[in-house]
């Protein structure tokens, strides 16, 4: 947040977010998805148990302030290690942002990752040093900086709710299509930094469309 006013747009304009997460042949609707409009007096809904469907595999996605950058799926039954993802910032991320974001490597990338393992261990520091990025510091018990969680994924999930497939290309394609139809400015975080009468900072992002 300190950054944030010291820099302004310039911060933001050099912010990369990276998470992973897991993607089901089969989603669950979420209980919004599923909700419906009843009268007091009308029988309550059966509801059946049900679960994501074991076949799975791991998308890790980096995007900034214009879109996706990197969309990377995993082989079904692999997920992420600290090697596979030093090699992914190595010879995926950046040749990506070569071509995707001209001048960004030369400005200086911000990489904004969470505290998982594989993000935090000496050999992926190193990895990280050498590029070079700058990596954000992320607080521990910081969850509401993690934004692909809260901004990104949720609505993925959401829309994928209730729908199945049959191969990883299905899912892949369908993922891939809700990505890139996403309206412009999805992707931008508008941040405002406010002062408390604690004077504390607080960190407020609304979508901005």
């Amino acid at each position: 947040m300190k950054r944030f006013k010291a820099e302004g747009d310039g911060f933001l304009g050099r912010t990369v977010t990276g998470d992973e997460t897991w993607v089901h042949y089969h989603q669950l609707e979420t209980k919004k998805a599923s909700k419906e409009w009843r009268h007091t007096s009308s029988p309550k809904p059966k509801k059946f148990r049900t679960q994501p469907s074991k076949k799975r595999f791991m998308l890790t996605l980096f995007w900034d302030e214009q879109g996706v950058i990197l969309e990377h799926y995993m082989p079904r039954g692999n997920t992420v290690t600290s090697a596979k993802y030093a090699d992914l910032l190595k010879n995926h991320l950046r040749p990506v942002i070569k071509s995707k974001r001209r001048g960004l490597l030369s400005t200086g990338i911000l990489l904004q990752h969470d505290n998982a393992r594989p993000h935090t261990v000496r050999s992926t520091v190193a990895t990280i040093q050498d590029l070079p990025y700058e990596c954000l510091s992320h607080p521990p018990y910081s969850p509401e900086i993690d934004s692909s969680d809260f901004h990104v994924f949720g609505l993925l999930k959401e829309a994928m709710g209730g729908k199945s497939f049959r191969s990883d290309k299905e899912v892949q394609l369908a993922v891939h299509e809700w990505l890139y139809s996403q309206p412009k400015g999805f992707f931008f975080l508008e941040v405002s930094v406010h002062f408390r009468s604690a004077g504390t900072l607080v960190w407020n992002a609304r979508e901005t469309t």
